[in-house]
């Protein structure tokens, strides 16, 4: 759970890479999450994209 939280924090940080880098940094002093590390980079990587591209196009759509 705290390495999957940290991967959180760092996807709020901004971007993907820092939520690994959290991870990471807390599998050191914790166990290992295979999950973690399945779940967040799919989740911050991909899933975000898709649902940005459709919340911005939806604005842009409102505004016109």
């Amino acid at each position: 759970a705290a390495v999957m939280t940290g991967g959180h924090c760092g996807c709020g940080f901004g971007t993907t890479p820092k939520a690994l880098a959290n991870m990471e940094a807390l599998t050191d002093k914790y166990l290992p999450s295979p999950k973690a590390f399945f779940v967040i980079p799919i989740v911050g990587g991909l899933f975000i994209d898709f649902f940005n591209a459709a919340i911005i196009t939806f604005f842009i759509n409102l505004v016109k």
